[in-house]
């Protein structure tokens, strides 16, 4: 991999987790809510997108940072996951939440004051390991949507 590319990459990733502490921080300040009327409305579901965005770029930081120490980034077919993953994990964390909250994943939060500490947790968690939670829809998806006679063929059973 070209060494502009590793740089791009590297700030990308930095921008994307760094940033997302700091819209957080301006989130709880309250700064936007006057001049943004709508933000109280989708407050809660801001925190849940940038605690997935802080996850999946600390994640992908990490391994960015590993495969560059052991010089192991040398496929391009690999290098785009850092560009997508993070991205996908925010709304990924969104949808988790969501999907809790619906009692759908059977996990309760305790509201904490004004904040739901809980639930941007498992948004950063979600974020952190996007991977293992789309492998965990696919199995609940999997089971919930089976057919009850058992008929259904191969490619039916793998989407």
């Amino acid at each position: 991999m070209k060494r502009w590319l590793k740089a791009i990459i590297l700030i990308y990733l930095s921008l994307l987790f760094f940033g997302s502490f700091l819209a957080i921080s301006i989130l709880l300040t309250g700064f936007l809510e006057k001049s943004l009327p709508f933000i109280p409305q989708i407050k809660n579901f801001l925190y849940y997108f940038f605690s997935g965005a802080i996850g999946g770029s600390l994640r992908h930081l990490y391994m960015f940072c590993s495969h560059y120490m052991e010089d192991e980034l040398q496929d391009y077919r690999k290098w785009i996951m850092y560009i997508f993953y993070p991205i996908f994990a925010t709304g990924t964390a969104v949808m988790a939440v969501t999907l809790i909250h619906s009692g759908f994943l059977l996990i309760e939060f305790t509201d904490y004051g004004n904040t739901p500490y809980g639930a941007i947790s498992i948004a950063f968690i979600v974020g952190f390991g996007f991977n293992r939670f789309l492998n965990l829809l696919n199995a609940i998806s999997k089971n919930l949507f089976k057919s009850k006679n058992g008929n259904q063929n191969k490619s039916e059973i793998d989407n």
